[in-house]
């Protein structure tokens, strides 16, 4: 389907709405606005009718790539369906016509599911307590290294390094630097885990705390991960899981059984809350008892059969995001919890792992497989062997436009050359796992049989392969409104 601008459908004279005379005395435009802010031509506005603009953009939607519409396989996103159950509960009357200025007396009921809602994720997590305020995973990313300042400075021992993986999501390091701390890399072993020797050389008095991701980007499980939380704490330093996989540890496996302090969850991935456009994003902070003093204001507490704000906690680090945090992702995340209960969790967890697996033994044979041992949610591709014939993973990625296919995550993590990251989450049915395998095969056999056809796509899109350094660097974004 190809469509083009609302102005190529223009027409002069054509008009969706005619406004009716004025019923007030007219003044003269001069009285109103300056004349040196006055144009001198009217500006060049598409002239369509109602229904143009409708077919318009309904056209356009109906070229939009989302989960309620095919396959979404984007590594480490959790792109699984939003059951539109929590979408209704979410707008009921009762949540929508809330005020956040309103007192808190008058607000009891929503304050108890942000509560309650704290207390699930405490027992999933294995955490003391949680703070919902920050509105994705980089900024309770971006909160964790504030607490872990905070704690630090307040035992008078300020540290400036943080240790991450080389395996680490592109946040990690980014979040820390932004809260003034040194970064230091340590490398992943063969196996594609942490290197306990590579870490153990990190440990000074000045590590302030360790961002690890378990499973880690390569949808591997850190089976030291007892030992690394050890070694962090014999020199004083803090673990930070990155919780952006727990989708394969759900009613399983809790962070703080592990040895975890600090862990951010992403509602809008785990917790089935939409992603982008149909967001925003929630990532709560986790953290154990000798981080709660940290977490910022005010924190909802039940005293008495009723439900209150403290304000008064002398050692935190204040407030991130005005009011009780994204509370639509929140309720959204709540009611999926307690539709699918404690065993629905490990289903959860039980299918992803499932899927992740069949997809990767079916892929095996026609794709590198740089960690061949077993994974959990998500896995790592190679196309190093399709490079060679002179194929690369973005012209793979481009080629499953065609198939009808979004493209799995590419070129990360870093480590891996070629790399294409796939997460199938658990949503998706085994008819719908084979179609994207059946793909994902005929593109690596056009490789070695048609590799123009590959390098050329897309070709069955509205545009073909756009120059996206260009693109991203000088946007065409203009249109003459003169």
């Amino acid at each position: 389907m190809s469509e083009g601008l609302i102005f190529e459908i223009s027409s002069p004279g054509r008009r969706c709405v005619r406004l009716p005379g004025a019923d007030v005395p007219r003044k003269p435009l001069n009285d109103l606005v300056p004349k040196e802010l006055q144009r001198t031509n009217p500006p060049r506005l598409p002239e369509v009718s109602e229904l143009d603009v409708v077919r318009h953009f309904t056209r356009l939607s109906q070229l939009n790539y989302c989960v309620d519409t095919n396959f979404y396989p984007l590594g480490s996103c959790t792109m699984k369906y939003n059951p539109r159950v929590h979408e209704d509960i979410a707008g009921l009357d009762g949540f929508k016509r809330l005020h956040p200025y309103q007192p808190h007396g008058q607000v009891q009921g929503i304050l108890q599911l942000l509560y309650e809602f704290t207390v699930m994720l405490k027992e999933i997590c294995g955490m003391a307590d949680f703070s919902l305020q920050p509105s994705a995973g980089a900024h309770g990313e971006m909160l964790g290294m504030m607490v872990v300042r905070a704690y630090h400075e307040k035992k008078g021992d300020p540290r400036k390094k943080i240790i991450i993986p080389d395996s680490s999501h592109g946040t990690n390091p980014a979040s820390a630097a932004l809260c003034g701390f040194d970064v230091v890399e340590v490398k992943s072993n063969p196996q594609g885990l942490v290197d306990i020797d590579a870490l153990k050389e990190a440990m000074s008095p000045d590590v302030a705390a360790l961002m690890i991701t378990n499973p880690n980007t390569l949808g591997i499980f850190e089976k030291e991960i007892k030992n690394v939380c050890r070694i962090l704490h014999e020199v004083g330093g803090l673990v930070y899981c990155d919780g952006a996989n727990m989708n394969a540890l759900l009613g399983r496996v809790r962070p703080g059984d592990m040895g975890i302090d600090l862990l951010h969850l992403n509602l809008h991935k785990t917790f089935t809350g939409p992603h982008g456009g149909g967001g925003p994003g929630s990532g709560p902070l986790g953290v154990v008892e000798a981080l709660r003093p940290f977490l910022p204001v005010p924190r909802i507490e039940l005293k008495h059969g009723t439900y209150k704000l403290n304000y008064n906690l002398p050692d935190s680090i204040g407030r991130i995001k005005p009011y009780y945090g994204n509370i639509g992702v929140i309720i959204k995340a709540y009611s999926y919890i307690l539709a699918i209960g404690k065993d629905g969790l490990s289903r959860v967890s039980g299918a992803a792992v499932l899927n992740a697996n069949y997809l990767k033994k079916k892929l095996s044979k026609h794709y590198d497989i740089p960690y061949p041992e077993g994974c959990m949610h998500e896995f790592v591709l190679s196309g190093r062997r399709q490079k060679k014939l002179g194929v690369t993973t973005l012209d793979i990625a481009k080629r499953l436009l065609d198939y009808g296919f979004y493209a799995p995550t590419i070129y990360f993590p870093l480590i891996v050359e070629e790399a294409l990251m796939i997460e199938p989450t658990e949503t998706e049915s085994r008819e719908t796992l084979d179609a994207f395998a059946d793909a994902m095969i005929k593109i690596a056999e056009e490789v070695e049989n048609n590799p123009e056809l590959v390098r050329g796509a897309p070709h069955s899109t509205p545009v073909g392969r756009l120059d996206e350094v260009k693109a991203a660097r000088k946007p065409d974004l203009r249109w003459d409104f003169s």
